[in-house]
């Protein structure tokens, strides 16, 4: 018995070393990925939008006016939103929005509007060549 074990681990040392040094890579790279992960959301300017708060256009466009500081001019509409948000992210910014599942349940227009027009805020910066800095982001 003694032999056989001696045999597979001659056999498969090789194999063996390859799986640990390949879970090493992993382990590193995990760690390399949250350091950065880290460093970008304390380095990344945050909103965060209550999805529950928005109920219809009007607690909408208060609710973003309020938590992400539009000016007193805003126009609360959407073209003035995309205009305020495009402001807002000269640097990588994330728009957290909290209870997105009940805000995409419950008022989906509402939802799909945060989508297709922070879309079109980081497209409207693609194309005079800036980078695209809007993440928007949610939870359950």
């Amino acid at each position: 018995m003694a032999f056989r074990i001696e045999k597979l681990k001659t056999k498969y040392k090789n194999s063996a070393l390859c799986l640990s040094e390949r879970l090493s890579l992993i382990f590193s790279a995990t760690f390399h990925i949250r350091a950065v992960g880290s460093n970008l959301r304390t380095e990344m300017q945050t909103f965060r939008i209550k999805g529950k708060r928005l109920k219809n256009w009007k607690t909408f466009h208060s609710e973003f006016k309020k938590e992400m500081n539009f000016p007193d001019y805003y126009g609360e509409n959407m073209n003035a939103w995309i205009d305020c948000v495009d402001e807002l992210t000269d640097e990588p910014t994330i728009l957290q929005i909290d209870n997105g599942k009940y805000l995409k349940e419950n008022e989906p227009e509402l939802f799909n509007a945060i989508l297709e027009c922070g879309a079109f805020v980081n497209y409207r910066k693609i194309k005079v060549g800036e980078k695209p800095n809007l993440i928007i982001a949610t939870d359950n």
